[in-house]
């Protein structure tokens, strides 16, 4: 018997981790017990002396890995939602030895040898239609990975895996650190401008690190853009905007050349041109040509409409007294005075009716309208912090479904940003087994939590991936889920964002948190109709970095680039207005640098709207966002995991291909100038076009099972 409870069964309620004893000190022996099983479990199916069949190969290649898979997936949420420096050293440690270990998977000969052979036999071997995709799949990957590579060349890519692992390791701690360690104190005269809402949150953040009495900004989104909205103090915004901006810049800007070369290396052996060819290659998109279209197709008119908001705010600026041009840390300044001008819509009036329990609430309950989802606050659970809430999910049965964590504070030993992960995943291939889903998001700590309107579409985006993880009806753990291409994953989050700004749920569910009223009638209509204030801003800054990442990973040399003249080139190149940020600065750019994940993928948030704008205009042609058939269709994408194609999916569910004018008009672009507009119109029809099945299947997992974060934009 051992004191390690990675050693031991879990008999809490689902399965959960028993959080209360885990410590730092447990996941190291946990971590090398846990590669030796693996690694044991391999060497049987890749030496098996029978011959290769879907059950002694594929079927115990999904078995294989149990307890690697249960610490990686406590650790790596721990390391996102709860780190310590304890957990940080462990994970500098760890991240080299896990990559050469899953690449020792993916490269071993006669494991590769045994998949080839089923997959040369596929059509005579009688599998269902998810488990020939399943195969493909795995063919797939340990071609990506390097299978068919001499030996020479497999081990410089293992060398390359695993020094990206330590780059990715220590970019994320960067970044983390930079935030923990900043905060800009705020004595009285310095809350000029800011709202009650956003004093109370300063106040709580100023608790939060001790600091008595005080107000403080910190480098949180949820604390950064209100002040940034809402400060009369101009030299103060600047202040922050500059330290927001500057995340990362002194440890991380020369990881970047490195990671990039590494990666332009990767692609190099496996025989592509560039690291966006090969990513790509594995996706919706299938080309970098297809990616550009879609984001020059939006940035043109995204830019015109910018100037225009640029002119707009330009004259509220000057009447304000402010000489010479806005520039970025003034942007959503004026723009929430231009709101107010013109719709007479204070964001202070309209966020008291946004409180973070209503909104969860509402959650829950259009989940429950939509697929019969019930969740109960299950009490008593010893979770991994304070702030987590856990609920039992069951469907309209009263039949278990899973357990939602939901972690929905920012602190100093969490990471930035909003995502979803799991514990566990769905699958029923030995028997039924049910999901543990958390969501993070990083909201500032209020009495109670007041949110803005973005904040609230953020979590129900994750919400979203949420109810993908948990809705899963799989037989197989690597199809489970978001186990889906990366620009397909977003889909089943973006689109149902779109029930919380529905009007049936705002006049349900939004109301004042101190007086139960109502969000009156005309401050809704005022809302709804000021949705695409600053839209082109939104579109440019997001649009920008996508532009970046794709124009970083087409890069065919390994030849060192400077981070700084780099991005000066790109932005310089697709004529970015000087006014307008990149939504990620390279150096704190997460998506790309801390992990491999969504790198010359950033786009596919934009690639997804196209999917959700579209789709939940199909609810609106029925006259009812919660029509029951169209829901049911609906819900067989969150259930189907990576079971079938992506766009047969989606075409099942609309009854037709997506269609493009809704992404436009959904972002304000379709009034552009005509020109602008037809073409982004024109170019963008090529969207379905790109969506050929050039390759059997695909999924965002490669390699052993391992923890997916999905983030949001």
């Amino acid at each position: 018997m051992t004191d390690n409870p990675f050693f031991e069964p879990w008999t809490m309620p689902f399965g959960l981790p028993p959080f209360d004893r885990i410590r730092a000190e447990h996941f190291p022996p946990a971590f090398e017990r846990g590669m030796a099983e693996h690694a044991a479990e391999i060497a049987a199916i890749a030496q098996n002396p029978e011959p290769p069949s879907f059950a002694n190969t594929v079927e115990a290649l999904e078995r294989s890995g149990r307890l690697l898979t249960r610490v990686g997936r406590v650790f790596s949420n721990l390391s996102a939602s709860n780190t310590s420096a304890a957990l940080e050293a462990v994970a500098r440690d760890y991240a080299p030895r896990l990559a050469r270990h899953r690449l020792a998977i993916a490269l071993d000969p006669g494991l590769f040898a045994r998949i080839a052979d089923l997959h040369a036999r596929r059509d005579a071997l009688g599998l269902a239609p998810d488990q020939r995709r399943l195969l493909e799949r795995h063919q797939l990957n340990f071609v990506r990975a390097g299978a068919r590579l001499a030996p020479a060349a497999k081990a410089w890519l293992a060398a390359i895996a695993q020094r990206l692992a330590t780059l990715h390791t220590q970019f994320g701690q960067n970044v983390l650190h930079d935030e923990k360690a900043w905060h800009l104190a705020l004595g009285e005269g310095d809350l000029a401008g800011l709202p009650d809402f956003a004093r109370a949150a300063a106040a709580e953040a100023a608790r939060e690190r001790g600091i008595a009495g005080g107000h403080v900004v910190t480098l949180a989104r949820s604390s950064v853009e209100p002040f940034l909205t809402f400060s009369a103090r101009r030299d103060l915004r600047r202040a922050v905007f500059d330290a927001w901006t500057r995340r990362g810049a002194h440890d991380n800007l020369p990881l970047i050349p490195e990671i990039a070369a590494l990666r332009a290396e990767q692609a190099r052996l496996l025989g592509y041109d560039d690291y966006a060819a090969y990513a790509l290659d594995d996706a919706m998109a299938k080309d970098a040509a297809a990616v550009e279209r879609l984001l020059l197709a939006v940035w043109e008119p995204a830019k015109r409409k910018a100037a225009a908001e640029a002119a707009e705010l330009q004259v509220l600026a000057q009447a304000d007294g402010l000489n010479g041009p806005i520039e970025a840390w003034d942007w959503r300044y004026y723009a929430e005075k231009l709101r107010q001008a013109r719709y007479a819509l204070d964001e202070a009036e309209l966020k008291p009716y946004f409180a973070l329990d209503d909104l969860v609430r509402a959650a829950f309950d259009t989940a429950g309208r939509l697929f019969g989802l019930r969740f109960s606050e299950h009490r008593g659970l010893p979770l991994y912090h304070p702030d987590v809430r856990a609920y039992a999910v069951s469907d309209r049965e009263g039949r278990p479904v899973g357990l939602f964590l939901h972690d929905n504070f920012a602190r100093p030993d969490k990471r930035s940003g909003a995502w979803m992960s799991s514990y566990r995943d769905q699958e029923s291939f030995d028997g039924e087994v049910a999901p543990i889903i958390v969501n993070n998001n990083n909201f500032a700590k209020g009495a109670p939590t007041l949110l803005s309107f973005d904040e609230a579409e953020t979590l129900f985006h994750e919400f979203g991936h949420g109810l993908h993880g948990l809705l899963s009806r799989v037989r197989y753990p690597s199809q489970s889920g978001t186990a889906v291409r990366r620009d397909f994953v977003e889909f089943p989050s973006q689109i149902f964002e779109h029930w919380m700004s529905a009007p049936e749920t705002l006049r349900r569910y939004a109301r004042h948190h101190a007086t139960g009223e109502k969000l009156p009638e005309e401050l809704l209509r005022r809302l709804l109709a000021a949705r695409n204030v600053s839209q082109g801003f939104a579109t440019v800054e997001y649009t920008a970095a996508a532009l970046y990442d794709l124009a970083i990973h087409r890069r065919a040399t390994t030849e060192p680039l400077d981070p700084v003249d780099f991005e000066r080139e790109v932005l310089a190149r697709i004529g970015m207005p000087a006014a307008i940020p990149l939504r990620h600065r390279p150096a704190h750019f997460q998506h790309l640098f801390a992990g491999g994940g969504y790198a010359a993928g950033y786009y596919a948030y934009l690639w997804a709207e196209v999917l959700d704008a579209d789709g939940f205009a199909a609810f609106g042609e029925t006259g009812d966002i919660f029509d029951p058939a169209l829901a049911a269709r609906l819900q067989r994408i969150y259930a189907a995991g990576d079971t079938e194609d992506p766009m047969a999916l989606y075409t099942a569910f609309r009854g037709r291909p997506p269609l493009i004018e809704a992404l436009l008009r959904q972002r304000g672009l379709i009034d552009a100038p005509v020109q602008g507009g037809a073409a982004a119109i024109a170019a963008l029809h090529s969207f379905r076009a790109a969506h050929r099945e050039d390759t059997p299947c695909s999924s965002s997992r490669s390699g052993p099972p391992t923890t997916i974060v999905i983030s949001t934009i």
